[in-house]
């Protein structure tokens, strides 16, 4: 039985880690067992489930227990060692599309503190199987059943809800219905640009796009984003120099910075898009997690000249791989044909299942739970990350990401090479700029993961071996210019 000291300095979760790892080494919980369930020992120990989801998770990062669904969590039956299997050849790490399996393969013992994804512990409760089956039911034939490829009338319909809810005044025959963001911007670039034309895209920004629009052979035109949106001198510019035809733009919880547009940058953006021609296309796969009432493009233009999409694949369930967006007619037919081109429709069941949660009201109790749960992991990682060394300049408002920065000389190539032998993922500035940038010195930190203990004691080790580095060659070039003197 885990006893905990309530006037401990140690926080509670940190608590219950510690114990539940020392019975596991000592061999009380040997290997293959299964824990207690995360509701019943919250109830044994007093505490909130939430207080025993973050000591599960951070034992499951460091492979010491493993999630199997709705079985349980069960005691790893290898244990937390994990070894580099060799698979990735020399150069890829770092590399957008590797970086990006990693979210997905979740290689055991391996700590994603620079991941785009949640825990599976925090998504396991959002889809019951229950109403899987309930929708199964729904499904006309059943698995036998066919879906329209804009997607079903009802689930149209709901989605339109949710967005009208945001202020986007949009019915459901706006709305097209999509296998995740990931599709909705390869629709977007299959249906709306031609080779040669010109894409202005946020600089940091999302690192997938950038390989999209290459395999489009468009020309790729980067524009800084910071704190408050777009640098629109940049803009500007750019849209008078190369006379765009699309800008990808991401409002709310910008990955990787986290950041949000304030309201008048977003004006300013509408302004120089209807000035110059410029078509906008909105990812908000992130904005649901916002905890405030952010201001969207699509709402203040009412999707003139805007083409929304957004996704539930981080925030309710990957197995789904569920998102839609939204557009004007003129645009939203093209968007259509090339989504039947490529898969014809979307599965049936799966647009059951997302209809049923978003009828039933259970996704706005998850994503509250999740925008809570967000808030105290970013407390606990902006705290650790700074007293290890990183500096946090504009810490985001939400969402999962925190936007780091090493301090000057550090060789983030080396930091980040070295971090994944030890068994941590970290993602440096470079994956995430449109052009190679060696100098970006920032990391993408995922909240979530970046609360752990593991990942704060490895950075202030290594940063703290290059400061001292730094000053013993600080120390040597001042000893050598007093003795030339």
């Amino acid at each position: 039985m885990l006893m905990l000291d309530r006037r401990s300095a140690v926080p509670l979760a940190e608590q219950i880690e510690a114990g539940l790892r020392a019975l596991i080494e000592a061999g009380r919980l040997a290997p293959g067992v299964r824990l207690t369930s995360i509701r019943q020992l919250a109830a044994q120990l007093a505490v909130s489930p939430n207080t025993v989801v973050s000591a599960y998770d951070r034992l499951m990062a460091d492979g010491v227990i493993e999630s199997r669904g709705t079985a349980g969590y069960f005691v790893c039956e290898t244990g937390p060692a994990w070894v580099h299997d060799g698979l990735l050849e020399a150069g890829e790490e770092q590399d957008a599309v590797w970086l990006a399996q990693q979210s997905h393969d979740q290689p055991a013992g391996v700590l994603l503190a620079s991941s785009g994804a949640l825990p599976p512990a925090w998504l396991e409760d959002a889809v019951p199987a229950s109403l899987v089956h309930r929708a199964l039911a729904q499904c006309v034939g059943g698995m036998a059943a066919r879906c329209p490829p804009q997607g079903l009338p009802a689930l149209r319909e709901r989605l339109a809800m949710l967005m009208r809810s945001n202020g986007v005044a949009v019915d459901a025959s706006r709305v097209l219905t999509t296998q995740g963001g990931t599709q909705a911007i390869d629709l977007i670039c299959r249906a709306l640009l031609q080779p040669g034309d010109a894409v202005v895209v946020e600089d940091p920004g999302y690192h997938l796009l950038f390989g999209r629009l290459r395999q489009a052979r468009v020309r790729i035109v980067p524009v800084a984003r910071g704190p408050e949106g777009l640098d629109l001198q940049q803009l500007e510019a750019a849209c008078i120099e190369h006379r765009p035809r699309l800008m990808f733009v991401q409002s709310v919880l910008h990955n990787p910075t986290g950041w949000s547009c304030s309201a008048a940058n977003l004006h300013r953006v509408l302004m120089l898009a209807e000035r110059h021609d410029v078509l906008i296309a909105e990812d908000d796969a992130h904005g649901q997690l916002h905890p405030g009432q952010p201001t969207r493009l699509a709402q203040l233009s009412g999707l003139a000249r805007v083409v929304y999409y957004s996704s539930f694949c981080k925030v309710l369930s990957p197995a789904l791989r569920m998102g839609w967006l939204a557009a004007e007619p003129e645009l939203l037919k093209p968007l259509l044909r090339e989504k039947m081109y490529s898969i014809l429709t979307t599965p049936a069941l799966n647009e059951q299942v997302l209809l049923q949660v978003l009828s039933t009201g259970r996704l706005r109790k998850h994503i509250e739970r999740l925008q809570q749960k967000l808030g105290l992991a970013r407390v606990v990682a902006a705290r650790q990350l700074r007293q290890a060394g990183i500096v946090l300049d504009h810490p985001a408002e939400g969402g999962l990401w925190l936007w780091g920065r090493v301090p000057d000389g550090v060789d983030l190539g080396l930091l980040t090479r070295d971090a994944y032998r030890n068994g941590i993922l970290l993602a440096g500035g470079t994956t995430f700029r449109a052009e190679p940038a060696p100098a970006d010195g920032h990391l993408r930190f995922n909240v979530v993961y970046s609360q752990h203990v593991r990942l704060a004691e490895y950075l202030s080790q290594r940063l703290q071996a290059v400061q001292a580095a730094s000053a013993a060659l600080g120390r040597l070039a001042a000893a050598g210019s007093a003795s030339s003197s």
